[in-house]
């Protein structure tokens, strides 16, 4: 099911005031940082559903200062690596294959990242579930946890010091409720204090709450275990404010985003506020949300709409965790199923799965209006994005 990438890396010799070896690394602490220059260029990974275009995991070089980038090319042949994410240490990035086509009903890999960007396979394993869609890995980077759709289910695997995957030996099973409600788990993530893991259940309308436990990556469901949404909201992705004080969730199928009060003493979820992801006045076809991001600078929030497809953006009130709608911006194409923001706060790109299609936008940081650049590419289904901050290091010749 997975092929290795075997990388070039890649060198340049270039005169700074004396001969220096200029090598690239990923963004990792440095204590030493004297010797170290940031690097205008990103790394863009980006999953997709396999189809005829697409064959797996794709890599870009985005360039944060013009907001141009280069052709995907395949790094990782896989079938359906829907969610990809990157550990902790920038050195390894994991995939969730949600397709049929695995066994197991799944597969969770585990590539290297190589100097170039390259992938190298490392191992892989079964969700303990069935129709993996997300994963999250605790600060540590010791703790992974798979949202499986398909089973209604949060497992985790552990993840050891050279990036490999131990088999998962946790789950919790969510309950199918009275009349059509089944378990859906669609997204979980730790808190900034890395103290708590939440989940969402887009089928049973809860956010459900674990205690974390750091050095043996075990998970205790709080009292009470969960935040019940409002009915047939089916919570979908979340993301926390800056501080951790509060937490937004939007909702796939009321086509809107809920804003809570998080209480890290005792893990505790209150709703503030619900606010439609739709323009005002809409009168036209609806169909559903799906991702969730909070701007590098926490000031603002962005969601995608699956019909009509946009890009939704709120003004976040840091004090009271309150939403103020800022706009909308058409994503160029159809089924907005994810988008990702680079680390400068510059640029946003949106992937369109059924158009086949990635759409570069900047971002007004200011104001946090988005304008479209005039730059697409095409790939299949492109329904992930993660980008990756490079660095440079100059080595003097001795």
């Amino acid at each position: 099911m997975i092929s290795s990438f075997i990388p070039r890396v890649k060198t340049q010799t270039q005169l700074f005031g004396f001969v220096a070896l200029l090598t690239y690394a990923v963004l990792t602490p440095d204590v030493s940082g004297a010797n170290r220059l940031l690097s205008r260029t990103q790394r863009l990974y980006i999953g997709t559903y396999s189809s005829e275009l697409s064959k797996g995991i794709y890599l870009a070089e985005f360039d944060s200062k013009t907001g141009k980038m280069s052709e995907p090319r395949l790094v990782a042949e896989m079938d359906s690596p829907s969610w990809i994410t990157i550990h902790p240490n920038g050195k390894y990035l994991y995939a969730a294959g949600e397709s049929k086509a695995y066994p197991d009903g799944g597969l969770i890999a585990a590539f290297s990242i190589q100097r170039d960007g390259g992938l190298t396979a490392i191992n892989s394993h079964a969700p303990n579930g069935d129709g993996p869609c997300h994963l999250g890995i605790d600060a540590t980077g010791r703790t992974m946890l798979v949202s499986n759709y398909g089973s209604g289910n949060v497992s985790s695997l552990q993840i050891n010091n050279d990036g490999s995957l131990e088999p998962s030996n946790w789950k919790d099973q969510y309950p199918s409720l009275e009349g059509k409600q089944k378990p859906h788990a669609h997204h979980a993530c730790f808190d900034p204090t890395n103290q708590y893991a939440v989940v969402c259940d887009a089928g049973l309308d809860r956010i459900c709450v674990y205690r974390f436990d750091e050095p043996t990556g075990k998970l205790t469901a709080q009292d009470p275990p969960f935040a019940t949404t409002a009915p047939e909201t089916h919570p979908r992705h979340l993301t926390f404010s800056l501080d951790g004080r509060f937490c937004f969730d939007i909702n796939e199928k009321a086509m809107s985003v809920t804003s809570f009060e998080f209480d890290a003493k005792q893990g505790k979820l209150s709703e503030i506020q619900t606010i439609s992801t739709l323009p005002e006045n809409y009168k036209g076809k609806v169909g559903s949300t799906a991702e969730l991001i909070l701007h590098p600078s926490g000031d603002y929030l962005y969601g995608s709409n699956r019909g009509p497809d946009n890009i939704v953006c709120y003004r976040v009130d840091t004090n009271t965790g309150k939403l103020t709608l800022v706009g909308h911006a058409s994503t160029q194409g159809k089924t907005a199923r994810s988008f990702g923001i680079d680390q400068t706060g510059r640029w946003m790109v949106v992937g369109n799965q059924n158009s086949d299609s990635v759409v570069t936008f900047s971002i007004n940081r200011k104001t946090g209006i988005m304008q479209p650049t005039g730059s697409e590419l095409t790939l299949g289904s492109p329904v992930c994005f993660q980008f990756q901050q490079i660095r440079r290091q100059l080595i003097p010749r001795k």
